[in-house]
């Protein structure tokens, strides 16, 4: 997996559609091979971000859980400890 994709479900307050979107893009530069396509292949990839992008939001729409919304905030300072922990200099 992409490390840039983030998970989205299960937020309070629930994924936007730009954060849809980002994790969208970055699939399909993740599957393409490229982060810019030539002109020839433009289209194609803007098409593959928007059916990926719908996709997601149908997927975040109808999953289900029994657990709490979990709070963005926290999350991230829990992503920034691990980080600190695995990028710690011994």
């Amino acid at each position: 997996m992409c490390r840039n994709i983030r998970t989205l479900h299960n937020f309070e307050p629930p994924a936007s559609g730009d954060e849809v979107y980002a994790a969208a893009l970055q699939y399909v530069r993740k599957v393409s091979g490229t982060t810019k396509p030539s002109a020839a292949n433009q289209a194609a990839f803007d098409t593959a971000v928007a059916e990926v992008a719908h996709a997601t939001r149908h997927l975040l729409a109808e999953l289900v859980t029994s657990t709490p919304p979990k709070n963005r905030e926290e999350e991230a300072i829990k992503a920034r400890a691990r980080a600190e922990k695995r990028y710690a200099r011994a």
